[in-house]
């Protein structure tokens, strides 16, 4: 299931075209548009870590984005290809801190988006620690698209810097 022996730090999860339901009235994609490329993003890691339907309807154990953070770097237009590719940046036993960005034709870098991710018990829903299988597949996906340094966007505070 996971690519195994890479050492590479980045993990393609999602290629696709820009749909013509996702251009807005500035004839570029709109804004929720590359929040929904990202949540695809997380569907599929999801599924790299072993988050399947079957397990989440068989142990009622899912995943949730407690705190997202999107800096939007570049236009994408009408039927122009794009990948999302995933870093991660820190886990623990319940928690995954994900980098994912998002990028366009000839390489264009177009928007980047942090998240932390919580594994929920879907009974309680409660946050709870992964289910081994899933964390072990967590700790393996980390040995292999763990940056050796941050992405610059990672733990940005947004705001407006005033001269002094």
């Amino acid at each position: 299931m996971l690519r195994g022996g890479t050492s590479v730090s980045r993990n393609v999860l999602i290629k696709h075209n820009v749909p013509a339901e996702w251009i807005d009235y500035n004839g570029h994609m709109n804004d929720a548009e590359y929040v929904r490329a990202f949540s695809w993003g997380v569907d599929r890691f999801m599924k790299l870590i072993g988050i399947t339907d079957e397990l989440r309807e068989q142990q009622r154990y899912t995943i949730y984005t407690m705190e997202t953070h999107v800096c939007y770097l570049d236009e994408m237009k009408l039927d122009e290809p794009f990948e999302v590719q995933m870093q991660m940046i820190d886990y623990d036993a319940k928690r995954v801190h994900i980098f994912f960005e998002l990028f366009g034709e000839n390489g264009k870098r177009a928007a980047t988006s942090e998240q932390m991710l919580m594994g929920i018990d879907q009974e309680s829903v409660r946050p709870a620690p992964f289910p081994e299988e899933v964390y072990e597949n967590v700790k393996e996906l980390a040995k292999h698209h763990t940056p050796e340094e941050n992405p610059k966007e990672v733990g940005r505070v947004i705001g407006i810097r005033r001269k002094k």
